[in-house]
């Protein structure tokens, strides 16, 4: 979509992934237009343990469509992406320890849980031209969309999309994949590509069947380099306004920088990604978060994959609790299997399940209890 490439090095919004990756989703043309369709589905049960543990189910789930074609010398493309976990996880999201960010009804916010992605995740126009025969510039506007911030969102990662629960890391490295309102411009010279975005800084709010007013009130710039098919990397900046609704008046500078590698060999894949992501809040205090996350496909048939994170986080307790704001740093280690058993048409069903432990300081164990361990199982359709 944004330049004489092939089209596996293109994830989420306008980010890059190892142009190794292979492209999941049903593909078909009709005259000059190319389409595809990706999705997937996953029935959880979740449990959490410790003493702030829980148990849910719920439905993890997504399903992507473009389409795009050439005009004149350019490329035209439509981007969308929805999901129903509006309605198959509701409004207070599914019990994840050690997860903090937005709110469930707009009054508290969500403190060892994990919040639903919006309906409407993407819905966006983009249009490249080239300039020379090795280089490409591209405009894109989502509403929502996805600005130059951050690696690919997890839910896009190959190394991340077969892990149903989301990252503790999300709100220091992609939660700005659903932004109600983004504009970027971009530049593709060989193996680099530089963008820039203004976009809407204020998260999602609890209302996630609606369309919200966009801001443009916030700014990013991102830096990729893909120097082999196996190889990608990225850096970027974001000032974000606002981002929080129940922190009105806190503004964050978010800094992130991520290298990612696949392998292939015969009908095998293996990719990793290495990210460490910082929240300067102002006012507030500056947050640093690293992620290990790897997943290893073996003939389309057999899925093993990890995420090893280490967060500070200073929103593990409500307004008014004594331990209000102060600063934590906390680990978390995953390890999940998936077993194909069974394919209908273009559609693979599986099973399968992960354990994850924490490792918290002991001044949380009375909060959380010692080194608290949580598993979750799943059956999963995916196109």
């Amino acid at each position: 979509m944004y330049g004489s490439y092939s089209g596996t090095r293109e994830a989420s919004g306008t980010s890059w992934q190892p142009e190794a990756t292979p492209m999941g989703g049903l593909h078909f043309m009709n005259g000059e237009w190319a389409f595809m369709v990706h999705g997937s589905a996953a029935l959880v049960y979740d449990n959490q343990g410790g003493r702030r543990g829980d148990e849910d189910f719920f439905s993890a789930n997504m399903v992507m469509f473009t389409a795009q074609r050439p005009v004149q010398e350019g490329t035209f493309a439509f981007r969308s992406m929805w999901s129903l976990e509006p309605a198959t996880i509701g409004k207070d999201g599914y019990s994840l320890l050690l997860q903090t960010g937005e709110t469930g009804d707009g009054r508290t916010p969500l403190i060892d849980r994990q919040h639903p992605h919006d309906l409407f995740m993407e819905l966006a126009l983009t249009y490249s031209h080239p300039v020379t025969a090795e280089s490409s510039a591209f405009a894109y506007f989502g509403l929502p969309g996805e600005p130059a911030l951050g690696p690919p969102a997890f839910m896009h990662r190959f190394s991340g999309l077969d892990n149903p629960e989301a990252p503790i890391t999300h709100h220091y490295l992609d939660s700005t994949h659903i932004t109600w309102g983004v504009a970027t411009l971009g530049y593709v010279w060989r193996q680099f590509k530089i963008d820039g975005s203004i976009f809407t800084g204020r998260e999602p709010d609890q209302h996630r069947w609606d369309l919200e007013e966009p801001r443009f009130d916030s700014y990013s710039v991102r830096l990729s380099w893909s120097p082999a098919p196996a190889w990608s990397f990225q850096a970027s900046y974001g000032a974000i306004h606002s981002p929080e609704q129940l922190e009105p008046d806190t503004d964050v500078q978010r800094i992130t920088v991520s290298a990612s590698h696949h392998r292939q060999w015969r009908q095998n894949h293996w990719q990793t990604t290495l990210a460490w992501g910082q929240n300067r809040n102002d006012p507030g205090k500056n947050l640093d978060a690293v992620m290990l996350e790897s997943a290893l496909n073996i003939l389309e048939t057999h899925t093993v994959f990890g995420r090893v994170e280490v967060v500070e986080k200073d929103e593990l307790f409500p307004p008014g609790d004594p331990q209000e704001g102060q600063r934590f740093t906390v680990g978390k280690a995953t390890l999940g299997y998936i077993y194909d058993f069974t394919r209908w048409g273009d559609v693979r069903f599986g099973i399968g399940g992960l354990g994850s432990i924490h490792v918290l300081p002991d001044s949380l164990a009375p909060a959380y209890g010692d080194t608290p361990l949580s598993f979750m199982v799943f059956v999963r359709a995916k196109l």
